[in-house]
């Protein structure tokens, strides 16, 4: 199985650290991916 957290509103710098922190915290391998945005679109 797989979790995701996933995390909007905030800057990229803000998030990073707090996933780090809290990967920190967890007995769990982890990887932060960032999902980037096209012009005009959501992905």
């Amino acid at each position: 199985g797989r979790v995701m957290f996933e995390l909007a509103g905030v800057e990229e710098d803000l998030a990073r650290a707090a996933l780090e922190r809290a990967i920190q915290k967890l007995p769990i391998k982890a990887k932060f991916v960032v999902r980037r945005q096209q012009e005009g679109v959501e992905v």
